[in-house]
């Protein structure tokens, strides 16, 4: 496993890299992700029968998610195993079902968020976070995409740009992302933001602006999805989403999360400029709000106003 993944649950880096796995591997992570407590207790041969495959096979899966080799994953599943041990009255990430009551839904909701964000920090690389922090904090104009659920990101991102004074833009259109794409130049940052890495809109945008020499950045669940080919930096989360909740919430909290570190990261490399942008910017609105009690309740206005 490489330095930057050793620290974080073996079974995140297996969901993030399942997609892009032969068939045969894919049926090995389904029995680890199934029970990696069991698997870390099995020989290697219980787990290519209970996977229906062989032994090679297995070592080729341990390859391809970054351990040496099947004794190295059964330390992995056995550390996290323990790991995870303190939280195990708490696991409510199971899928949620129809006969769920709300209570039910409401702990395996925020169970499940919880996690995600834990879990998207663990496995997060700070040196690529590092590289797009100071592509963004220096580029002359950051273009964001995104459709459906990750348009919300995107639209927090450049918001949170714009409040610090960076040119930024948000599109959520396939035409007017390409033609966005298409102006940009050496010194801009694209920025695609995708669940599954496959959306076809967001890639062609992101292709579209690597072609013109921007610099590309991906946010994804999935580090080889079709997006990462064309993103010269590419930022991971870890989310898992159930039958209720697919691609639009955990991923987004997930997301979300990460939108939030870079925007800090920015701030941080022109802190006085942002400071002084932030306080520009909530004096701006600031008489757009009603002023209110410490109760919540409004104040009663002034005679004369």
């Amino acid at each position: 496993m490489t330095a930057e993944h050793s620290e974080s649950s073996p079974l995140v880096r297996i969901r993030s890299l399942l997609p892009g796995l032969a068939r045969a591997e894919q049926r090995v992570a389904k029995v680890v992700l199934d029970s990696p407590s069991t698997v870390a207790r099995r020989s290697i041969t219980e787990v290519a029968e209970a996977a229906g495959t062989s032994e090679t096979t297995v070592t080729r899966f341990c390859k391809a998610i970054g351990v040496g080799g099947y004794p190295e994953l059964r330390i992995a599943l056995a550390a996290d195993t323990a790991r995870s041990a303190a939280r195990v009255d708490r696991d409510l990430g199971g899928e949620i079902a129809p006969e769920d009551d709300l209570k039910t839904v409401v702990g395996k909701v925020t169970f499940s968020d919880a996690r995600a964000v834990e879990e998207t920090a663990e496995q997060l690389d700070i040196e690529v976070l590092a590289k797009v922090v100071d592509a963004v904090a220096t580029a002359g104009r950051v273009d964001v995409y995104g459709v459906g659920a990750s348009a919300f990101v995107a639209a927090d991102l450049q918001q949170k740009l714009h409040r610090i004074g960076r040119v930024s833009f948000a599109w959520n259109d396939t035409h007017i992302m390409l033609t966005s794409a298409a102006v940009l130049s050496p010194g801009d940052v694209a920025v695609a933001i995708s669940h599954t890495g496959a959306t076809v809109d967001t890639v062609e945008a992101l292709r579209t602006a690597r072609e013109h020499g921007a610099t590309t950045v991906a946010l994804t669940n999935y580090p080889t999805s079709p997006i990462a080919e064309v993103a010269d930096l590419v930022l991971t989360t870890a989310a898992r989403e159930t039958t209720f909740r697919s691609g639009a919430t955990a991923s987004r909290i997930a997301q979300l999360t990460v939108v939030d570190c870079l925007f800090i990261g920015v701030a941080q490399r022109h802190l006085d400029q942002s400071i002084k942008a932030l306080d520009s910017t909530r004096d701006a609105v600031g008489t757009h709000r009603l002023e209110t009690r410490h109760d919540g309740r409004r104040k009663p206005r002034e005679n004369g106003k």
